[in-house]
This record gives structure tokens, sequence and C-alpha cells, in this order.
């Protein structure tokens, strides 16, 4: 979540929560409207390349492709799912803000065309958190949410999964990694998976490991992350040490972490290098080009329960159950 007070105008206290009186711009719900449909059409092409029912005619053009309904419906399957996924969460961040009468938009879906057809969703933030509690409520309800959709399609879609061998797997293809509970579902649904084979996920799996990988970026304990606003309620002015440690910790973690081939390897800096996931980079770079200073709630003194505070913790523990170490590789035969 984004947003915050123009400071160009008198701020007003109702009910505890801060307002601007003025100058505060007005929903246009036909944006979020038109960023949806655009998301539900890219995130559907992507699922359409990557189903594995979808029959393409040697004589089909490229637009009767991109556009016909008899090729996109094969989209469908990812693309209900990952919308399901990234919309629950955000929602579950509406949702409790209204219950605190935080001001707040409704989501804005973002179109990318790419593998996975979106860059994700946020909703803006119109008035100030009132508090603490306010603020654990808000930042773990959309995580928790859109967690809980997540391991559901990740379970329906291990399912429809193939285990197959794997010299039938395609060249170059995208290897995902797995967390400590994706590895757990997937031993659970699957069972062991025999030596020279791997699982074929089904595009409803594929896009419940995104979700799970969502869930993790948003957790991330920084700044205006959700996972910051999480350390912030549980820990006070004690968060922008977490915050520091915490970007120090992923690129500790980037460089020594997992997977250890390269150790042995003929030429260990080239394995070493090839064995890293440049993406955690990008992370650190948003960490710290966001910062990780979280603004004070209206009543930074309020504080937790003992419910809420096992709510930020449980939301930590899923950060530690759901991070992949490398989340994404290229296999070549």
């Amino acid at each position: 979540m984004a947003g915050g007070l123009n400071g160009n105008h008198e701020r007003v206290d109702r009910g505890g929560v801060v307002y601007a009186s003025s100058g505060m711009p007005q929903d246009r719900t036909w944006v979020q409207v038109a960023l949806f449909l655009m998301t539900a059409y890219t995130t559907t092409c992507a699922g359409m390349w990557m189903s594995p029912s979808l029959k393409v005619e040697p004589d089909a053009d490229t637009w009767s492709v991109l556009f016909g309904p008899e090729y996109l419906v094969h989209g469908l399957p990812f693309s209900v799912t990952i919308l399901a996924i990234l919309g629950i969460h955000e929602m579950g961040h509406y949702v409790a803000s209204r219950r605190w009468q935080v001001r707040v938009t409704l989501p804005y879906f973002i179109p990318f065309p790419s593998m996975i057809g979106t860059l994700g969703a946020v909703i803006k933030t119109r008035s100030r958190i009132p508090n603490r509690r306010a603020l654990i409520d808000i930042g773990a309800a959309g995580p928790l949410a859109g967690f809980v959709v997540a391991v559901a399609a990740l379970g329906v879609g291990l399912h429809l999964s193939e285990v197959v061998a794997k010299a039938d797997i395609p060249q170059a293809s995208l290897m995902l990694g797995d967390s400590i509970l994706s590895a757990w579902m997937g031993e659970l649904v699957l069972g062991s998976i025999p030596e020279g084979y791997d699982v074929y996920l089904h595009p409803v799996a594929f896009a419940g490991w995104l979700g799970l990988f969502v869930t993790v970026l948003n957790l991330l304990p920084v700044g205006q992350f959700d996972g910051g606003h999480i350390v912030y309620a549980i820990f006070g002015s004690r968060h922008d040490l977490i915050s520091k440690g915490a970007i120090v910790a992923l690129g500790l973690f980037w460089a020594f972490g997992p997977p250890y081939e390269w150790l042995n390897a003929h030429s260990a800096l080239s394995a070493w290098m090839a064995s890293r996931w440049p993406g955690w980079l990008v992370w650190i770079f948003i960490s710290m080009a966001l910062g990780r200073r979280h603004p004070p709630p209206y009543d930074p003194c309020l504080e937790l329960d003992a419910a809420r505070k096992a709510v930020g913790y449980l939301s930590l523990a899923i950060f530690v159950l759901c991070f992949i170490p490398r989340p994404i590789s290229i296999v070549s035969h």
C-alpha cells in the first residue's frame, strides 16, 4: 500500500483518523475497472501460453491466437487464480482499513505483458493510520488473506500437475525453487519424486507458487512493505534497526546462501555467480529506494494486545516458511 496526506491542506481529526480537509483527489473507479480488465487479458494471455492443453492450428495467425476465444480460454485457469490471489490480498487491506475508518481506494491492478502478465496490485491509503493496532490489522490482513488462497491454489494445482522424466522437459525450461512450505506440500500431495523425474506444474499450481512468493515479497520486514508495517506495530522505535538488519541479511543471504554446488566446481567464481538469483539484488535496491523508515501512526503509543502480537508473529513465521533462496533458475539439458 502507498499513499499519504497533502501537507498543503488543513488536517482534521475525525474519530482518531486524520484526513486532509480539502484537495483530496477523488477516486476514478473507471481507471480501476479498466486496469483490471487489461490485467485480466494480459494474465489470460500468459496463462494461455503455459497451458498444456493449448493446441495452435498451423495456419493460425498471431492476431487470431491473441484474441481468439478458442485459444484464450486455455489461459483462464491461471488468470482466474492469480487475479483471485492478488485481489483477495488487496481486499484484505481494504476491509481492514474500512473497519478502522481509514480512507483507501479500491485495488489498482497493474497489467504487464510478460510470462505472468502482471506486476501485481496496490491500493492507496488516503488518511493516516490511527494507531499500532490498526497498523497490524491493516498490514497483516492482506498477506494472510492472500496466503490462504495461494495455499489452496497450490494444493489444487499440484493435484493437476504431472510427474515427468527430466529428459522430457523442454530445453531452457524455468525451474521454480521450493520454500519449506511448498516442498512439504509437494511431498504431501505428490509423494516422493523418483530420481530422474520432476514435477511439471499445472498453471493453477504456478499461480499458487507465485502467490506464496508475492506473500514473501510483501512481508519483507522493511520500510512500508506489509512486513514493515507489522514490524513497526510490534517493535515500535526499533523498526529502523530491524529494517537495516533485514536489508543486510538479504544481501548476505544472496551472497552466501544456498545452493552450494559451486564450492566443488572447477571454476568456483563463475559457478557461484550462476547460482545466485539476481532478483534479490533488485529487491534490496527497491527496499533501499523506498526507505527503511516508517511514518508513525497518529497515536504511536497504544500498545498491542496479545491477539494482535500473535497475528504479527504468525505473519513473520509465514515469511520464513515461504522464503525461497533461489526462486527461479534456467535448466538446460
